[in-house]
């Protein structure tokens, strides 16, 4: 059984492309064409299901068309259509810059006092401004600059916060 923390989520399938079961997925990392991996993992009435991909072109660059092996009718890829997606985290470790989205579950840890001062709930690119935000609501400027490590083992990032960001 996959679990959760096994995966991160980089997009959701959309409609059902042509009649012989391809799908399009709408993704948010492209780590599926530059890691070696012959699945993704499908979020199915709330279980995760490995889905072996049989051939993939892109479309644009955040939507791609994908043929699941043994889904080979419009009405079978219909099924699918609304489905997260996700990729095997220990997959995407060997990748050298890890996704903004592979880091949501990390403990972000404050390096001037060495602690954690929460989790990662989610990525909010929809600015200029990247921000984490954490699970408590706080939103944490998601600055190249202000990243001292990130630990995929570990599962942490450690930043260095500007005084006074975390009171706010």
């Amino acid at each position: 059984m996959i679990k959760n923390e096994e995966v991160y989520r980089i997009g959701r399938l959309g409609k059902p492309h042509g009649v012989k079961g391809e799908v399009s997925l709408l993704f948010d990392d492209d780590i599926f064409d530059r890691a070696d991996c012959d699945y993704l993992v499908l979020s199915v009435d709330g279980i995760l299901v490995p889905f072996f991909i049989e051939e993939y072109r892109f479309r644009s660059d955040t939507v791609a068309l994908v043929k699941f092996e043994n889904i080979d009718t419009q009405q079978r890829a219909a099924e699918l259509t609304g489905c997260d997606v996700y990729f095997p985290r220990a997959l995407a470790d060997d990748d050298e810059a890890p996704a903004l989205a592979l880091l949501v579950g990390f403990d972000l840890v404050e390096a001037n006092e060495g602690r954690v001062v929460g989790r990662i709930a989610a990525i909010d690119d929809t600015t200029a401004n990247t921000l984490f935000e954490l699970e408590d609501g706080r939103l944490i400027p998601a600055s190249d600059d202000l990243v001292d490590d990130i630990d995929l083992k570990q599962r942490t990032i450690t930043m260095r916060l500007p005084e006074g960001l975390l009171d706010l």
